[in-house]
């Protein structure tokens, strides 16, 4: 059975996916059609429903359940890993209520989350992640919302950091920080599904055993990164969460989903949004 498959080519990605697309476990004879796109683009390309599988954050997700099933592997979710907010030098809260904003994506986790700390600020425009930092040292905005392995290089770009929203979610709900999630298409049968996710499963173990097998795939797409900040990239964003969600991952899920209900960020979804479990 051939599928099509969505990730993007960031490091945590491309490291989890490395093992089920080269032959290095079982895929239980599921092949897959890859679309590697940055992560708003996958988003899009999810509202669209024209992909089988695909990473996406939780914000859009949280507005797909009724097309979309999460799967317990692959999600990047963890503890001081969250996105931040940078600019030129400090601002407070007023003034990042009035600022011009670069935010990554309207679907990121990172704009949800954003949203939730500071509901006052509506002042944002869409930019490519790997562009923000160079559009606030430019003087394009006023401050930036960066993700990925930005969060290890804008100190030495001259950025400082206003607030780290994954801390906002960790001090205000004591949970790990949702950020994104592997979904498979629910038209799929439920066979399928689990099927996949314990092709996911397997992928993400296989990764952690043997990440020298898998680091070429990692290096040959991320953009002339840095060895040190690739591996930093993986130890963040590819935790115990990523093999299991378990029932301390769902929660976080859960709750995440049910505070931006409560904030009207979203709107009601499906109320079991999981693949089934085995």
């Amino acid at each position: 059975m051939r599928l099509s498959l969505g990730f993007s080519p960031c490091p945590n990605d491309t490291f989890i996916f490395d093992a089920m697309l080269h032959g290095r476990i079982d895929t239980e004879g599921l092949e897959f059609e890859v679309f590697m796109e940055d992560v708003e683009a996958l988003n899009r390309r999810a509202f669209a429903g024209d992909i089988a599988i695909t990473k996406l954050s939780y914000h859009a997700f949280a507005h797909l359940t009724h097309m979309y099933a999460l799967l317990d592997a692959g999600s990047a979710l963890g503890n001081n890993c969250g996105p931040l907010l940078v600019a030129r030098a400090p601002l407070n809260e007023t003034q990042v209520n009035a600022a011009r904003i670069a935010i990554p994506g309207k679907m990121t986790t990172a704009n949800l989350l954003f949203g939730l700390a500071y509901p006052e600020a509506h002042n944002k425009q869409e930019t490519l992640f790997s562009d923000i930092e160079d559009a606030v040292l430019d003087g394009r905005f006023d401050a930036g919302l960066i993700i990925h392995e930005n969060r290890f290089t804008y100190e030495q770009k001259g950025l400082v950091k206003i607030v780290d929203l994954g801390e906002y979610w960790e001090s205000t709900t004591g949970l790990p920080i949702p950020l994104g999630g592997i979904v498979v298409h629910r038209s799929l049968p439920a066979d399928v599904q689990r099927k996949i996710n314990r092709v996911m499963r397997r992928s993400v173990e296989y990764a952690f055993a043997h990440t020298k097998e898998v680091m070429p795939f990692v290096r040959a797409h991320a953009q002339a990164m840095e060895d040190a900040v690739m591996q930093a990239h993986i130890g963040l964003y590819v935790t115990d969460y990523t093999i299991d969600l378990g029932e301390k991952g769902r929660n976080a899920v859960q709750q995440m989903f049910r505070i931006a209900q409560e904030k009207g960020v979203i709107s009601q979804g499906e109320k079991n949004f999981f693949v089934e479990r085995e």
